[in-house]
């Protein structure tokens, strides 16, 4: 029988205790060897934890999008060994790990429910990885702070993940610049992997729709709805070029 996580962020934080239990005499990661072989732990651990999407085809979907967006990516990127795996969960939820892992929850198609819109969610969560966010979190992180290396979601963390993290002493994975440049830098990566830009507009305006509030910017290290997506409609130009030139080819058919 399939024993299903439900609420917000749940799952994650569950992973992250037995992390934090399975670690608790590790030393400092201070070596991206360190990170990457701590990483794959935690991967493998998820994949035996938790549960799979029990669709293929969401599983064939995902892996679409990203092996599109992986596609543009140059070396050493491109040639990486990447694994994506769609977890079925409820949690709007999205992360990259160290070592070119990809996990996306089946509650953030509720939100990103177009190829266009999850390329968005995908672009931004690669970029954490390329950009070197990961490995520059984790090397400042103390081994009791296991959340840096799993990953931020695209959307930020939900509310209840907040307060439970903040209760645990975890802190949040990537600060706002972080955040910002993940956003821009994923934009590009999706405009050029032939999904249109426009849509990290349409999806943001989602996950403000789904939130009843949120907290003021200065109390979150994500960026406000508003801020994010005036950062990004002020980067659509340049990236609606490259989407033009990428779809002169023909549009990706991810479904």
């Amino acid at each position: 029988m399939r024993h299903r996580i439900n609420g917000s962020g749940t799952a994650l934080i569950g992973v992250a205790l037995a992390f934090l239990a399975n670690a608790a005499q590790a030393q400092l990661f201070v070596t991206e060897k360190d990170i990457l072989r701590e990483s794959r732990v935690q991967w493998l651990t998820m994949k035996k934890s938790m549960p799979l999407a029990p669709d293929p085809r969401q599983q064939r979907y995902v892996e679409c999008i990203a092996n599109r967006i992986v596609g543009v990516l140059g070396e050493p990127y491109t040639s990486m060994d990447w694994e994506i795996v769609v977890f079925d969960d409820d949690a709007t939820n999205a992360f990259a790990m160290p070592g070119g892992k990809i996990g996306v929850f089946t509650g953030i198609m509720k939100v990103a429910d177009t190829p266009d819109a999850l390329a968005a969610v995908i672009g931004h969560e690669i970029a954490h990885l390329t950009e070197n966010h990961v490995m520059e979190r984790a090397r400042s992180q103390s081994r009791s702070e296991i959340l840096v290396i799993v990953g931020s979601a695209a959307t930020g963390l939900g509310h209840d993940m907040l307060r439970q993290g903040a209760a645990l002493g975890l802190n949040l994975p990537f600060g706002r610049k972080q955040e910002s440049e993940a956003d821009v830098v994923g934009l590009r990566y999706m405009a050029q992997a032939g999904f249109d830009p426009r849509a990290s507009l349409y999806l943001w305006k989602n996950m403000a729709a789904q939130r009843e509030s949120e907290p003021p910017e200065w109390l979150s290290t994500h960026p406000s709805d508003d801020t994010r997506m005036d950062a990004l409609v002020k980067s659509l130009t340049p990236t609606l070029i490259d989407y033009n030139k990428a779809i002169e080819g023909g549009r990706p058919t991810c479904r």
